[in-house]
């Protein structure tokens, strides 16, 4: 594992969310790009919530593994959520960071050291903080809303 290889989950979560993520990437709705990509995100409760990438063939209607992730665990558990790992995988053995919207998404419900896990280019696993993955995040502050 690259980057910090110090982790606040313990192996046997970091495989189960491997596990499950890969196993839900085999679900993704691929047939454009064949890119099938599973997410699996840790909450802070200990539930796991998992999702893949929809595709569309208006390409800019496709919904990554990470935001399908995400809306199943916001529609099961509530906006409340936090999440405390997310793990993707994909089944192209290619290297497959999230992409500046779900770094996004994913902060929305997330804290500064939710760890974020995925394959690098050379086919380890990267481990990073939400902190490290988007530096320059934001919030809106919802306390006028």
């Amino acid at each position: 594992m690259s980057q910090n290889n110090t982790s606040g989950i313990s192996s046997k979560q970091l495989e189960a969310l491997q596990q499950k993520a890969r196993a839900v990437a085999a679900n993704a709705y691929a047939p454009y790009s064949h890119f099938r990509v599973g997410s699996a995100l840790l909450l802070e409760d200990g539930n796991i919530v998992t999702g893949c990438n929809v595709e569309n063939a208006s390409y800019r209607l496709t919904t990554c593994a990470e935001q399908s992730a995400i809306a199943a665990a916001v529609a099961l558990h509530g906006p409340a959520l936090r999440v405390r790992a997310a793990v993707i995988a994909n089944l192209n053995n290619a290297s497959s960071q999230p992409c500046g919207a779900c770094r996004q998404t994913l902060h929305e419900f997330s804290s500064a050291t939710t760890e974020i896990f995925f394959p690098a280019q050379d086919g380890s696993l990267t481990r990073m903080t939400m902190h490290d993955l988007l530096p320059a995040a934001f919030r809106l502050n919802t306390d006028n809303a």
